[in-house]
């Protein structure tokens, strides 16, 4: 009985995760691109569709795709080369799309991709410049903190690290993906989201005091600094920059009161609506809980018993 109980929360709290990011994601798909002004002065207040990529209610992007592509190969195990080519089965062949389409791709994954398609190795693939810090592995990379009963914690963000590398391989990247993992970390242990913040930036800190990585601490000063709740909307971008997107997830997620609220508020920042609101959803889920999100939403989503059917599979592994 406490066995069917602890596999059955198991499989609830991935579905949290993975359903609250890919309804995020739909939610901002049709207005992705829109500006805040445009958001202010008509809101998204439920799912909805067409818009910028003319696509049905419940469409998800590239965010959802990827990070479904993740969780499928960590199914099998950790494993790069899966995971890569499972990337290029979505580029090539709408592998893990929505509705057999892929639309709305990054150009740094972009990039990658084609590299690997042209026979260079994922840890070799990822861009490594300064303009190579778009939010592209970030949106991603959830499935990963659901390993953390399995790894020691370094050994664990090692491997996040790899996951973006992939794509995005410049340390403000990667740094992006760690600290996500180890507020949703957090999260998953059952803290609030305060807690969870405090404790995720504090426990990967001393990691990012490593040589590789410190030159780019400035850039998170308003993370680890345990301010970015208190900041004015008007001083949280919301563009595809790695920086701007985890600053919103957080600024949203600790500004909300409802899984509702929270992914909407991300939503109505404007811009890179779908994977600022996807990023927000997939830590807001995991806080909220399945059961918070919206069933209309939940009901309107492309292949949600294939998703539904992933986080069981994927639950087996992490369990």
């Amino acid at each position: 009985m406490m066995l069917g109980s602890a596999i059955e929360a198991e499989i609830m709290s991935i579905l949290a995760g993975l359903m609250g990011l890919c309804v995020g994601d739909a939610l901002g798909v049709p207005v992705e691109f829109t500006s805040r002004s445009q958001r202010q002065i008509q809101p998204v207040t439920t799912m909805q569709g067409y818009g910028t990529w003319n696509q049905p209610p419940g469409t998800w992007s590239d965010d959802s795709s990827l990070t479904f592509c993740l969780a499928e190969s960590l199914c099998q195990g950790f494993n790069l080369a899966d995971i890569g080519d499972r990337f290029c089965r979505w580029y090539q062949q709408s592998y893990w799309t929505a509705r057999n389409e892929t639309f709305d791709v990054g150009d740094t994954t972009a990039q990658a991709i084609n590299r690997m398609l042209q026979g260079v190795p994922p840890l070799e693939a990822g861009g490594t410049s300064e303009r190579s810090n778009g939010n592209g592995s970030l949106m991603r990379i959830l499935p990963m903190a659901f390993l953390h009963s399995k790894l020691n914690f370094p050994d664990l963000i090692d491997r996040v690290h790899q996951v973006s590398c992939i794509t995005h391989a410049h340390p403000r990247s990667q740094m992006a993906c760690g600290i996500y993992v180890s507020i949703a970390i957090a999260l998953l242990q059952g803290d609030d989201p305060h807690t969870a913040y405090q404790k995720g930036c504090n426990r990967i800190s001393p990691l990012y005091k490593l040589p590789f990585f410190q030159p780019e601490l400035k850039h998170f000063d308003r993370l680890f600094q345990d301010e970015i709740h208190q900041q004015s909307i008007d001083s949280i971008g919301s563009s595809g920059y790695v920086i701007d997107t985890i600053e919103a997830a957080l600024w949203c997620l600790l500004n909300g009161k409802t899984y509702a609220e929270t992914v909407l508020t991300a939503v109505n920042l404007g811009d890179d609506t779908d994977t600022t609101a996807a990023v927000t959803g997939g830590l807001a889920g995991i806080y909220y809980g399945f059961e918070a999100i919206p069933k209309d939403w939940i009901e309107a989503i492309a292949r949600r018993d294939d998703i539904i059917d992933l986080a069981t599979r994927f639950a087996a592994v992490c369990g």
